[in-house]
């Protein structure tokens, strides 16, 4: 009986105890991102570039001249896409005058068609408004070329020590862990490659059919809505949702109706559903193994944690979690848990 209460004891004090770092991991992460972001968005660009640079070392390129031409491409990419996003704001901004007029002249419409007692538009400061929104994203830009900087600081330094790690773990570890931490990792490397991969695919899917289709309906800046539903779609559940607010604002200030609004909106909900509920689940679902509970609430959690840039990285992370839970025989509960289940099912079905 003794035994049977110390040993219950020490199971409430491991779990108490564990609730406690899990607490402090929090508080550190959410008040040091600023630091831990650059760091954490680094290492999963450096399983997706790590490959490419060993590959050029094993073919005798030196490590700091591949990492530099790695560095040199995705900075490639990045400016093309830079360009390509300033051309689409300077487009909207210089069509912002007439939209502006067109939503003053509806607001006041609706003001008088539905009577009200007072003027919602009275003392309002456009002007600045638009000065305080101007001053807002000239911060964030400067704090987004701050943190670009530090990823890029990060990955190199990881990418330089990339194709030395193997060979660093079988100094650091007898053969048995070794191929066991090497095997956790490659697991990591192509959960988030796949995942990464297919959610290029699938988002630049839904882009496409969002530009097309709004192209030929006639609502203005459709390939910036295009653009804009391929990078939100990246956020799990709510991400397409939030895509879709800009182009019918856009449609119904366009129009004056509501029969296009109706119109671009069951377009979009077509798309959102015929991707989000039949081809996002086949590819991926299949391939990561993740409950859609994990995944919303990997969503609100690491969202609520880190910002955008955490609801961006919550199916990796969570993909990460659960590699690791079930390549440790306590944790391999949980890696059950978190699965879809349609593995175990079949099992028991077979």
């Amino acid at each position: 009986m003794n035994e049977t209460r110390r040993v219950h004891s020490v199971n409430l004090i491991i779990g108490l105890l564990s609730v406690l770092v899990i607490t402090a991991i929090c508080f550190v992460l959410r008040e040091a991102q600023q630091v831990i972001l650059p760091l954490i968005i680094a290492w999963l660009l450096s399983y997706i570039l790590g490959p490419v640079v060993t590959f050029m070392t094993r073919r005798r390129i030196p490590a700091g001249i591949a990492v530099t031409l790695v560095l040199l491409l995705l900075m490639g990419v990045g400016y093309l896409g830079g360009l390509f996003v300033i051309a689409r704001i300077q487009d909207f901004w210089a069509a912002s005058p007439l939209y502006q007029d067109k939503v003053m002249t509806l607001l006041r419409e609706m003001t008088e068609n539905w009577d009200l007692p007072f003027d919602p538009l009275a003392g309002v400061d456009w002007g600045g408004k638009l000065t305080g929104w101007m001053t807002g994203a000239g911060r964030w830009a400067f704090s987004f070329s701050m943190q670009l900087t530090m990823v890029i600081i990060y990955l190199v330094f990881l990418l330089l020590g990339k194709p030395f790690f193997d060979a660093k773990l079988r100094a650091a570890f007898n053969q048995k862990q070794a191929e066991r931490i090497a095997n956790v990792l490659g697991a990591i490397s192509g959960q988030i490659g796949a995942y990464l991969s297919l959610q290029v695919l699938i988002s630049a899917a839904t882009g496409i059919c969002v530009w097309l289709g709004l192209r030929w309906i006639g609502v203005e800046f459709s390939i910036t809505w295009g653009v804009l539903a391929f990078l939100f779609n990246f956020i799990p559940i709510v991400g397409s949702i939030l895509a879709s607010v800009p182009p019918l604002l856009i449609t119904f200030v366009q129009f004056e109706s509501l029969w296009p609004l109706l119109g671009v909106g069951l377009f979009l909900l077509t798309i959102q559903m015929t991707i989000g509920n039949f081809v996002s689940p086949k590819l991926l679902g299949e391939r990561l193994n993740l409950s859609p509970v994990v995944v919303l609430l990997s969503l609100v959690f690491w969202g609520w944690l880190l910002g955008i840039v955490g609801a961006l990285l919550s199916v990796p992370i969570a993909s990460t979690i659960k590699i690791v839970c079930e390549n440790f025989e306590p944790l391999r509960p949980i890696s059950i848990m978190m699965g879809s289940g349609r593995m175990h099912q079949r099992q028991e079905g077979a």
